[in-house]
């Protein structure tokens, strides 16, 4: 339900959690205009309610300052709605709170390698880009230590061999300096040998993607991001970083739960670069807000995001506008190859070139979403579409937590929306 009630993090040493409102409602925000009636899109009331009480049971957990969500569904807005708060709740923070907005942009951080793949396959549209030339075609120096052979379906499907920057570089000072990143990259040896090896790639695969932009289309990520997606989308935000007139109105993130421990530390680390607290502080900052990641620190809002998906669930059209042609998206959502255990995330995942895809009986997305696609961003942002449930969903959240408990009531709002929302085709 979406009472309060005892959290039995509480008595853990060293828990982080969120300050409560005194009542949940000063920290709700519900969009009704947005809304339209359940059942003019096949849903009934009691099905958006189960939704939305396991929106309020995930948010009591106290483990995430702030959790919106949007559900379009057969092209309509359903679900449109947000509890907590922008600032002022999170763990030891003594400022007043301020309610976080249905409308309130926040970095997506993984989730950002949807958007920036998609840029790739817009030049490949474009007839500037073929999916399966080498990278090393269009950016020669990185064709050497065994990484000659790898395309650019291999890098966007998390198998260019460079999982990782090396840990000896990775500093919050690397963000400002494009060219060294992607010397870095590119000089490096292959972790693994061969585009057989799928391991995640956290962060690089995204900035050879961005050169790929810079070098062939002539313009940087940041442009291209706004020309060919962002601006035709209709989107507020959806920017690598955010303008610091903005930066107000950011949900912003806060570690949460109990502190990370071996072996969770250390694979928190290896994935991404630095420790799990640093690493959300960083995020935090100016020089973050300023940088250019394209896997890692778009600022998007669920209404932002939602769109991208909606439009892909739509065969490149959002709302009468043409951004991918349908031969774009169908590659771009492709799977890359069948279920293949992952050496950086070491879990089985299938990927397209780009995305993240679903399973059956339950996958990332949910209870039976073999036709889904979309991405995780650190730990609890998602979104992804469902075709067969004629869905597309943006769900924000700004705890970063290691908890059981957070991840109970994730995968429980996730069977809520997949159980609210029937198929509507096989």
């Amino acid at each position: 339900t979406g009472e309060t009630m005892l959290n039995p993090l509480q008595c853990w040493p060293g828990v982080r959690l969120i300050q409560p409102p005194q009542a949940i409602e000063q920290v709700v925000r519900i969009d009704h205009a947005a809304e339209c009636a359940p059942d003019v899109v096949g849903m009934t009331e009691d099905g958006v309610e189960r939704i939305w009480k396991a929106m309020q049971a995930l948010y009591n957990a106290r483990l995430h300052p702030s959790v919106t969500l949007l559900i379009r569904r057969s092209g309509q807005t359903v679900f449109k709605r947000a509890i907590g708060c922008r600032h002022g709740n999170r763990p030891g923070e003594h400022s007043p709170p301020v309610p976080v907005d249905t409308d309130a942009p926040q970095c997506i951080f993984s989730a950002s390698k949807v958007v920036t793949a998609l840029l790739v396959h817009k030049m490949v549209e474009d007839g500037l880009l073929e999916l399966d030339d080498t990278v090393a075609r269009y950016i020669p120096e990185f064709g050497v230590h065994d990484k000659d052979q790898i395309t650019l379906r291999d890098l966007l499907a998390h198998r260019a061999g460079v999982p990782f920057i090396p840990r000896e570089h990775a500093s919050p000072d690397l963000l400002q300096d494009w060219d060294r990143i992607i010397a870095l990259i590119c000089e490096r040896p292959a972790h693994y040998p061969n585009a057989a090896t799928q391991a995640y790639h956290a962060l690089t695969s995204g900035y050879i993607a961005g050169e790929l932009v810079r070098r062939v289309a002539g313009i940087d990520v940041s442009q291209a991001l706004r020309l060919w997606i962002a601006e035709p989308l209709g989107c507020r935000y959806m920017t690598f970083g955010i303008a610091e007139a903005d930066r107000d109105q950011v949900a912003r993130n806060a570690f949460t739960g109990p502190p990370a421990i071996w072996p969770m530390s250390a694979y928190i680390k290896r994935i991404v670069g630095v420790p799990m607290d640093e690493a959300i502080d960083a995020a935090d900052t100016d020089m973050f807000m300023n940088s250019v990641m394209p896997a890692g620190n778009i600022f998007a809002s669920a209404d932002d995001l939602g769109r991208i998906f909606e439009m892909l669930r739509c065969g490149g059209e959002f709302e009468g506008t043409r951004v991918l042609k349908p031969e774009t998206v169908a590659e771009a959502i492709r799977p890359a190859r069948r279920l293949t255990y992952d050496r950086t995330l070491h879990v089985p995942i299938r990927y397209s070139a780009g995305m993240m895809l679903g399973e059956n009986p339950v996958g990332i997305f949910g209870p039976r979403c073999g036709r889904a696609y979309g991405h995780l961003g650190f730990t609890s942002v998602l979104g992804w579409a469902d075709p067969a449930r004629e869905t597309s969903v943006a769900l924000l959240n700004t705890g970063k937590s290691v908890s059981p408990t957070g991840l109970f009531h994730f995968a429980r709002l996730l069977g809520a929306i997949g159980n609210a929302c029937p198929r509507m085709s096989v």
